[in-house]
């Protein structure tokens, strides 16, 4: 295949077949979601960009494969009047609803990645730097100051720019405190954080829209967001 390989890419779109013959894929199945929907197949059909002809020739399509009846009209004026599905055009609907689900959560277990985070520890005359949460998760709970990291943005580029739009403080990075990796620290979802030493070079105290910025005595921490606590027992403690 040699360059051709370049633009291949992987299909994950679930089709439901009958004796080795497609009856059918994410089309369909929205063309009968439509009907259900509706109940009118003029109106599935206008509704999913298609002609009446088309639709109707579709649902014939999956009927001669199945040989059994899925969707029951009553016609009116031009073709125009009442479908629904029959019993057997909802078990196949369930049917692909049902694969199509599994296919997602294989996919979802095989391809989603953690996200990647930073945070920041910086002290200021026996005072550490800490920001209460305006928003949930943890709202009014205090935490380090840190966020996600962007596409294409270096750890140590994010830990300052997040520390500064959190704080507006002015640092620079003294050391790596160390990785945090529960999946369990942070209830959005997995986030691994990478955990910098920051030392204050300028700036002053300022809120943000999303934390309101404080100096806390390091012997009055209150109990943090996430697992803040430990990541700031192991700044201490080394």
């Amino acid at each position: 295949m040699g360059e051709d390989t370049k633009s291949m890419e992987f299909d994950y779109r679930p089709v439901l077949r009958f004796r080795g013959k497609s009856v059918m894929g994410e089309g369909r199945a929205r063309l009968l979601r439509e009907i259900d929907r509706t109940g009118s197949l003029s109106t599935a059909a206008k509704n999913m960009g298609m002609s009446y002809r088309h639709a109707w020739g579709t649902v014939q399509h999956m009927e001669d494969i199945l040989s059994e009846k899925i969707v029951a009209s009553e016609r009116g004026g031009s073709g125009r009047g009442q479908s629904a599905l029959t019993e057997a055009g909802k078990r196949l609907l369930m049917a692909f609803d049902s694969r199509n689900d599994l296919l997602m959560k294989a996919h979802d277990s095989l391809f989603k990645k953690p996200n990647l985070t930073v945070d920041g520890i910086a002290l200021i005359k026996g005072k550490i730097v800490l920001v209460r949460r305006k928003q949930e998760p943890f709202k009014d709970r205090y935490a380090l100051p840190g966020g996600f990291v962007e596409y294409g943005e270096k750890l140590e580029n994010a830990v300052v720019r997040e520390f500064r739009e959190e704080t507006g403080l002015e640092t620079r990075i003294e050391r790596l405190l160390g990785v945090y990796s529960d999946p369990a620290r942070d209830p959005r979802g997995h986030t691994v954080s990478a955990v910098f030493v920051m030392k204050v070079m300028g700036g002053s105290l300022t809120d943000s829209e999303e934390t309101a910025a404080e100096l806390i005595s390091v012997k009055k921490i209150p109990k943090l967001a996430f697992d803040h606590d430990k990541i700031v027992a192991d700044f201490l403690r080394k």
